[in-house]
C-alpha cells in the first residue's frame, strides 16, 4: 500500500523483501477465504481495536472500509458480504488479488527485490542482505514493514525489535493475538477429542475491568487447549487477565437456544430405567463433546443432580493457563509503540524512516480487521514519506 501511494506520487520505489516470493502471510490467511474487511457500522468496526482504538482511528479513518472495498474492485476482483457480516473476494481466494496488485505496481514502476533481509542501521545507512550478499542503501525515506512475531516461517521474525530499540524507539514486548489457550484436560478428553469443533455454544466472560461479554459461535477443542474465532474474539481479555491472574475462567452456555427454566425442566424428567448418560444425551442431543466436556469438569454426583447439572450446561467454567507460544498465533500484540511515531507514522527518533503494519502495537480479533489495520496504517505511512521527501 505504501509502494502504491508513492509511486503514485512520483518517488522512485523499491520494495525489498526477506522471502523468495511476496505477500506469504497474506496468502496464508487466504486459505480459509480472504477475510478482507467486515461490514458492520463503521463506530463498531473502529471498537473492535481495543485499547488502541484511539491510536488507530486516523488511520481507520483514512482507508475505512468502504473505501478497502472499493480498492479491491479497482483490482477486478468482486467481492461479497457473508452471512456474518464479512466481506470476501466472490472467489474466496488472496492468490488472483495479489497477482492483479503485484501486475499494477511493476506496471507502475515499482522495483521489487526478493531473498533480500533488513539487517539493520549501518549509521545513516540501512544494511540488506541480498543474494549475492551484504549492501547498504542510503534513501531519502524508508518504510519498514516488517510484521510482528507471528507465523515466522512467512517472514515475519520481530528479531529487528533491538535494532529500532538501540535508537531509543519505545517499543513493548510480543504477545501472542488470535491465538489459543492451554488447558489441562484429562488423559481421556485429549485422547478421545484431540481436534474437534464445538458448535451451537455461546461463551461468557468478565474481564479485568469487570466487564462482562457474551459471544455466540463456535470453538476447537484441541488436545492442549482451546481455540478458534469464539476464542480469538476474547484473546486480548483472556490474556490480559491470565498475565494479572495467572489463569482465567470463561462459562460456556452449551445450550444457547434453551433457557435455564427449560434446561432444569428437561433433566428433572423421571429417567426411569435410563442411565444417568443416557438422560443427559436425551438433553443435550446427540453431542459426545458437550457431554465430555461436562464430564470432564463435574463429577459424578454433580452430574446426576438435575439443579447442578442445569447450571453447569448454561454455564461450564472453563480454566485456562497461557496462551500458545508467538509462532502458533494468527498475530501479535507488542511492537512498536505510538508514543515513537508522529501523526505520519514516522519514527521520532529516526527521521525519514517509517513503519506500518504488524510492527506496530496493536492487534485486533479477526473478521477483516487485521487486514483492514495493515492496508490503512500501509497507505498512512505511504502518504506520510511522499510528504517527507517533498518537503526535503
Amino acid at each position: 500500500m505504501a509502494a502504491e501511494v508513492l509511486i503514485g506520487a512520483g518517488a522512485t520505489v523499491d520494495v525489498y523483501e526477506a522471502m523468495p516470493t511476496l505477500g506469504r502471510k497474506f496468502l496464508r490467511a487466504g486459505l480459509g477465504g480472504l477475510n478482507i474487511t467486515h461490514s458492520e457500522p463503521f463506530a463498531d468496526f473502529c471498537s473492535r481495536y481495543g485499547d488502541k482504538q484511539g491510536q488507530m482511528q486516523v488511520f481507520l479513518n483514512s482507508f475505512p472500509p468502504d473505501a478497502l472495498r472499493s480498492w479491491v474492485h479497482e483490482l477486478g476482483i468482486k467481492t461479497f458480504v457473508g452471512s456474518s457480516g464479512r466481506v470476501f473476494p466472490t472467489e474466496m481466494k488472496a492468490a488472483p488479488l495479489l497477482r492483479a496488485w503485484v501486475h499494477r505496481l511493476r506496471t507502475a514502476g515499482v522495483q521489487f527485490h526478493m531473498n533480500t533481509s533488513w539487517l539493520g542501521f549501518d549509521g545513516g545507512m540501512l544494511r540488506l542482505a541480498g543474494p549475492t550478499g551484504e549492501f547498504a542503501i542510503k534513501p531519502d525515506a524508508a518504510i519498514l514493514a516488517l510484521g510482528g512475531a507471528s507465523w515466522p516461517q512467512l517472514g515475519s521474525t520481530g528479531t529487528w525489535l533491538p535494532w529500532l530499540q538501540e535508537h531509543g524507539v519505545k517499543t513493548s514486548a510480543w504477545q501472542s493475538a488470535n491465538c489459543g489457550f492451554n488447558v489441562e484436560w484429562s488423559t481421556h478428553l485429549r485422547e478421545k477429542f484431540p481436534a474437534d469443533p464445538l458448535k451451537s455454544i455461546s461463551l461468557t466472560f468478565t474481564d479485568l475491568d469487570g466487564k462482562t461479554e457474551t459471544r455466540q459461535g463456535e470453538l476447537m477443542i484441541k488436545e492442549y487447549g482451546v481455540e478458534g474465532s469464539l476464542i480469538y474474539a476474547f484473546s486480548r481479555r483472556l490474556r490480559e487477565y491470565i498475565n494479572a491472574h495467572g489463569q482465567a475462567t470463561f462459562t460456556l452456555d452449551l445450550l444457547p437456544a434453551r433457557s435455564g427454566e427449560r434446561v432444569l425442566a428437561d433433566l428433572s424428567r423421571p429417567r426411569g430405567s435410563r442411565s444417568v448418560s443416557r438422560h443427559l444425551q436425551s438433553c443435550l442431543g446427540d453431542n459426545a463433546l458437550k457431554r465430555a466436556l461436562l464430564y470432564e469438569v463435574l463429577s459424578r454426583e454433580q452430574i446426576a443432580a438435575p439443579a447442578i447439572l442445569a447450571k453447569n450446561i448454561k454455564a461450564l467454567p472453563i480454566r485456562v493457563k497461557s496462551t500458545r507460544p508467538l509462532a502458533e498465533a494468527i498475530s501479535t500484540a507488542g511492537g512498536v509503540s505510538f508514543d515513537s511515531i508522529d501523526q505520519n507514522l514516522m519514527l521520532k527518533n529516526l527521521p525519514g524512516i517509517f513503519v506500518a503494519g504488524e510492527m506496530l502495537d496493536w492487534e485486533a480479533p479477526t473478521g477483516g480487521y487485521l487486514l483492514s489495520g495493515c492496508f490503512s496504517t500501509g497507505l498512512c505511512a505511504g502518504r506520510g514519506a511522499a510528504k517527507w521527501l517533498s518537503e526535503h
